[in-house]
């Protein structure tokens, strides 16, 4: 147990006799005693969800998530888990591929509804990994890593960075690289964050509903829209959809893999009429309530068709909680939605993206078990390949690692020599043990200080943080621990230089990669 973390913590609601199971790095298929039938694999992406935002991760949360509690003290709760960037698109990169995707020309900012794929089919996936060993795959939610919208008749190719203009895309016609194209068997879902247009949903390689209004339904951010699309639709009908590939699946013979990323709670924050008011701390907490119900109607699923013993089901989050959730309001309710951790999402502060992370697989992950290793989101690849005992090839999964030996409680060493961190606006920071150095003056995002605020007031170039004992990154040791910068800074170049952070042969980046930009 890292000192000084996990003690400050009340987890008395699991348990007094609450274990931690950390330390990964060895092989894990052969602990599985080559089981008759492969897991099933769910796997949910909460859109900025605060670590603070799930009770069982914060005694002093506001918001009672009974069923995400639920399967925390059915099965592990990790507490020093990462996504592999503070915002949406790289980290749902990061999820699929098993890379960071600053390794692509993908260095700062998100998608918005029109760009081209990030993952073509040449990349192996979790999907497509999955769908080699006998998987059904299934994709419900949001997506927002791109695919190839068709163009209407005349109209020249676009380019990678912004994609075509709404007006130049034919909705009529069937998009390419999309979900269907690189390993899922099934789609159902919307193209990017809910407050980005076109506002309509997608079903495989087409629109469900042609969006042929043109419609401001977020803000100013007018574009082409279903004429009967609602935000206060999209979760229920993800919820019915996730639900009913369970009911599919269940009566199939082979295993299914179901990657499921909500559009809660992120903006729009639409919480549905029986949960308005629920919280009693806003809309924020009524959608997170709501997204906490959404968990349980899967497990309610899985249940119901007898396959929760042969399931592993994963529920943690993109990022860090947004700004957009109204803090001043939940502060004045005295919710913190990202617990202790000085930031929010979009930061390079640990606010940005460290996320809450819980596991359960009955008869495999002990229950009320409790794990500190510090992880990412990037290791779900790595993770399923273990589990069905085959092996990541070279040019795949750069930055991804087996946490099996962790749900299984037999590891013996750290899963990550280290893990690289990344913001917004393309501002990186390693973490290695208890020091994070982080390689800009200021948060990097959204708070305060930000980088052009930071450089003004002449702040140090470079951040270099305790975490076990400064978890809200206020003392900065750069200077007291010169060797310390230096191991760090050698470490991240060589996975810049090396193409890779898992061990394995030099491969190229896609692009240059300047990771000191005020060197």
């Amino acid at each position: 147990m890292k000192n000084g973390i996990i003690q400050r913590r009340d987890f008395l609601k699991f348990s007094a006799a609450l274990g931690t199971m950390c330390l990964s790095g060895c092989s894990a298929a052969s602990f599985l005693a080559k089981p008759d039938k492969k897991p099933n694999i769910i796997f949910i992406l909460a859109d900025d969800l605060g670590y603070g935002d799930v009770s069982c991760c914060n005694p002093g949360s506001k918001i009672n998530t009974v069923h995400m509690d639920k399967i925390a003290a059915e099965g592990m709760l990790f507490t020093d888990a990462h996504s592999g960037s503070a915002v949406c698109t790289p980290t749902r990169y990061g999820v699929l591929s098993g890379r960071y995707s600053w390794r692509t020309h993908l260095q700062n900012g998100v998608f918005w509804g029109y760009q081209k794929a990030l993952i073509t089919p040449d990349r192996l996936n979790v999907a497509s990994l999955l769908k080699q060993n006998g998987y059904n795959t299934g994709c419900v939610g949001k997506w927002h890593i791109g695919w190839d919208w068709a163009l209407k008749d005349g109209y020249m190719p676009f380019d990678q960075k912004d994609g075509p203009k709404p007006s130049d895309v034919d909705f009529t016609k069937p998009f390419t690289n999309g979900p269907t194209d690189i390993g899922f068997d099934y789609y159902y879902g919307i193209r990017a964050s809910l407050d980005m247009h076109p506002y309509t949903f997608i079903e495989n390689d087409h629109c469900v509903e042609l969006p042929t209004e043109n419609k401001a339904l977020y803000g100013n951010r007018k574009g082409p829209a279903g004429p009967n699309f609602k935000f206060i639709d999209v979760l229920p009908r993800f919820t019915e959809k996730a639900v009913g590939f369970i009911d599919q699946q269940a009566k199939q013979d082979e295993p299914f893999f179901l990657y499921l990323p909500l559009n809660s709670p992120h903006t729009p924050i639409a919480p549905s009429k029986e949960f308005q008011g629920k919280s009693g701390i806003g809309d924020y907490g009524d959608f997170v309530l709501q997204t906490d119900d959404t968990i349980g109607q899967i497990t309610a699923a899985l249940d119901r068709n007898g396959i929760n013993d042969n399931t592993l089901i994963i529920v943690t989050s993109d990022n860090g909680c947004s700004p957009a959730a109204n803090l001043k309001n939940l502060t004045k309710h005295g919710h913190d939605p990202n617990y202790i951790y000085r930031g929010y999402k979009a930061d390079i502060y640990d606010g940005g993206h460290r996320i809450p992370f819980i596991a359960r697989w009955p008869g495999k992950v002990k229950a009320k078990t409790i794990c500190d290793d510090t992880i990412c989101l990037t290791n779900l690849i790595a993770t399923c390949a273990d589990i069905v005992g085959t092996k990541l090839p070279d040019n795949a999964a750069e930055d991804s690692f087996s946490i099996l030996p962790d749900l299984l409680g037999i590891a013996t060493e750290p899963t990550h020599e280290a893990v690289v961190h990344h913001s917004i606006s393309g501002a990186f920071a390693i973490r290695q043990g208890k020091w994070k150095l982080e390689l800009c003056p200021g948060s990097g995002g959204w708070s305060a200080p930000l980088p052009n605020q930071a450089k003004k007031q002449g702040l140090p170039p470079i951040q270099l943080y305790n975490i076990e004992s400064d978890t809200e990154e206020k003392n900065n040791l750069y200077l007291q621990h010169p060797e310390v910068v230096n191991r760090l800074t050698d470490l991240m170049q060589k996975y810049i230089t090396n193409g890779r952070s898992r061990p394995g042969v030099i491969v190229k980046n896609d692009t240059e990669i300047l990771f000191y930009k005020n060197k």
